[in-house]
């Protein structure tokens, strides 16, 4: 029997089918684009998304025969939302995380409403990325699609809807919303009051790994799947991810380098602080019950490459396709061997975490005629690390030092790129068998559920550690300079409206 575990990401959807060992047996993928159909807005074509994810799911089950699927897990990007009319057809695209049409919204309504008290309420601060401004901004902008939506599902649930069950969003996800009490587990009245949200319009909110429902029949006979699939609540992909990299003790983290840039720790009780509240840094509910979480990340993250390979890698791309190789390991192994003296604000997308500033934009300083492309590539993922390492001194301040990291996301494949980033971070990281620690993490889920196994106990026997990456100390010495010089670029630049 095997697992499935499917990640549905900004950039792509991913199906991964694992036996009862944990193993991989079977993968899929789809690939969907992000639109702009004006400048600050970025969205996806949930009906696309929705049909890419039931093709990922039925190609790995139909990969793995021997195996039949028992159970499906479903780890989701978090905010973004779709409106699903009467007939259960979706109203309008889903506006995804950095998308910033609601900016001036987060700004006036989180003032009115009180911003320290949404955060004690969500464990979030205000910004544009979340599920309540967008709706906001739905509500007063589109008004007809507005009252026109029966449902405004995550795409947790909007799978599920696909899948022909009741939809069911779990804990981790629904803190992304803004709408959800961490504390009490349940939707905040207050909040929908304030929208003029009505509860029913919403998904019920349950823990991450709680069976939503069985696959009906006809579904299953599409999908190739066999009858009695149970599918299980799954969670935000980021905690989703550090489930399946086996961060589930304090002091552990998981380190997701995919479009965004996120370090995303566990921790046995919620912790509220002024300098979390005042650094952007939330509390939320963990992929294992009665645990919590916080998300460190930099929206600038693997989408740097990507920019730099599709402006400035040409001859790679075509050297790669020739090879059968990634492009991006070609780019890599031309980058520079050692710390630059070039510094990279990386605010190529609005910041995330310490900031929230979705007017900031990135910079490179230091350039000589005498600069390399390759330094400028190792400057650019330089600049996302000291961006990473500012959050976690943040972390270490309010009582959460991480002292290991587990690498995840495409990424951790690149063993000069995970050197780098142990070298900015003066941190080891560790490297996991399976990267595609979502998937893999939302299939535990579903085999605990299934099996009705402890899903700490399989964590313990699916993680795989791999190589353990210790920080070169003369490197970790000349970035540690380098760093404090870093903290002052964003203040002074800002101050120049920069």
């Amino acid at each position: 029997m095997s697992y499935i575990g499917l990640d549905v990401g900004t950039t792509g959807c991913k199906a991964v089918a694992f036996d009862a060992a944990g193993q991989p047996r079977a993968a899929a993928s789809r690939e969907h684009a992000t639109l702009a159909p004006r400048e600050g807005w970025a969205e996806l074509d949930s009906a696309r998304v929705a049909e890419s994810c039931l093709a990922v799911i039925a190609e790995a089950a139909a990969a793995s025969p021997r195996d039949p699927v028992r159970g499906l897990g479903i780890s989701s990007q978090g905010e973004a939302f779709t409106p699903i009319g009467p007939r259960g057809e979706a109203l309008q695209n889903a506006m995804v995380s950095f998308d910033t049409r609601a900016a001036g919204i987060a700004e006036s309504w989180s003032r009115e409403f009180g911003r320290e008290k949404l955060y004690r309420l969500t464990g979030h601060t205000a910004h544009p990325m979340f599920s309540l401004f967008k709706l906001l901004w739905l509500r007063d902008h589109q008004p007809e699609v507005w009252s026109a939506a029966r449902r405004f599902l995550c795409f947790e649930e909007l799978i599920q809807h696909r899948l022909g069950l009741e939809p069911a969003i779990s804990w981790p996800l629904a803190g992304r919303t803004m709408l959800f009490n961490v504390r009490t587990h349940d939707w905040e009245e207050e909040i929908l009051q304030a929208v003029g949200l009505a509860r029913s319009r919403l998904a019920r909110p349950v823990p991450s790994g709680t069976v939503v429902g069985t696959v009906p029949s006809g579904v299953a006979r599409e999908l190739g799947i066999p009858e009695g699939v149970i599918v299980v609540a799954g969670g935000h992909d980021q905690p989703c991810g550090a489930l399946g990299a086996g961060a589930t003790a304090p002091g552990k983290a998981v380190y997701g380098t995919g479009t965004v840039e996120c370090i995303c720790p566990a921790f046995p009780a919620p912790v509220f602080s002024d300098d979390l509240f005042q650094s952007n840094l939330c509390t939320y509910d963990f992929t294992v019950p009665g645990m919590y979480t916080t998300v460190a990340f930099s929206l600038t993250g693997g989408n740097l490459l990507k920019w730099f390979r599709d402006e400035w890698g040409q001859q790679e791309v075509a050297e790669a396709r020739r090879a059968g190789v990634s492009p991006y390991q070609l780019l890599l192994k031309g980058m520079a061997p050692a710390p630059t003296r070039l510094l990279v604000l990386p605010y190529f997308t609005p910041t995330g975490t310490p900031y929230f500033d979705p007017a900031a934009t990135g910079a490179i300083l230091g350039l000589r005629l005498t600069t390399t492309r390759g330094e400028v590539l190792r400057a650019l993922l330089e600049g996302v690390a000291f961006e990473m390492r500012l959050n976690m001194d943040i972390l270490e301040r309010s009582g959460l030092r991480i002292t290991e990291l587990l690498a995840i996301g495409g990424g951790a494949r690149s063993p000069v790129w995970t050197q780098l980033k142990a070298d900015v971070l003066n941190t080891p990281i560790t490297t996991v068998a399976v990267t595609e620690a979502g998937c893999l993490g939302v299939a535990m889920l579903a085999c605990a559920a299934h099996t009705g196994r402890s899903v700490t106990d399989l964590v313990g026997e699916w993680i795989r550690k791999g190589e353990v990456i210790e920080p070169d100390p003369e490197n970790a010495a000349c970035y540690a300079e380098r760093f404090q010089t870093y903290v002052q670029l964003y203040p002074a630049l800002k101050s120049l409206g920069v």
